[in-house]
């Protein structure tokens, strides 16, 4: 597993491909599936964030994706459709809740999107990525970037 920065150093072109992909709609955007406790998977949108090194996703107490995490970490973060191109980032994991007060302002601090006060902060350590670069539509196969740890 690395952290966003050790990613980004082994593989810079999908780490910056992917963080344009993130960031495309102002504020990171994505989709974050994880499993429920029968196995099946829960898919939600989420603001992940690049802050300092890491990957960082907010997520309210209530929220069933909360559970899911404590429960078993793994995860996997997709990127929101673009307006004018099919291109896809995704990136797979283990998520872990932070307990840095200094590091939860922080992150706070620099986001684009609305945090709730008590929302629990999780790092998003990563396995592997994954990136599809498409050509103008409609176009197939698409050009795929793989990384792993």
């Amino acid at each position: 597993m690395e952290r966003w920065n050790g990613f980004a150093r082994q593989a810079p072109e999908l780490a910056a491909a992917g963080e344009a992909l993130l960031y495309q709609h102002g504020p990171g955007l994505g989709f974050l599936a994880t499993l429920r406790p029968d196995g099946a998977p829960r898919l939600h949108p989420v603001c992940p964030h690049v802050h300092d090194g890491g990957l960082y996703v907010f997520i309210g107490h209530a929220s069933p994706k909360r559970a899911d995490l404590l429960r078993d970490g793994r995860y996997s973060v997709h990127t929101f459709p673009a307006d004018d191109v099919d291109d896809e980032f995704m990136v797979s994991g283990l998520a872990a809740p932070t307990v840095d007060d200094v590091l939860e302002g922080a992150v706070r601090s620099t986001m684009r999107s609305n945090v709730g006060d008590d929302d629990v902060l999780f790092e998003l350590s990563i396995d592997r990525a994954l990136h599809a670069k498409y050509g103008p539509r409609p176009s197939w196969p698409p050009v795929y970037a793989r990384w792993r740890a």
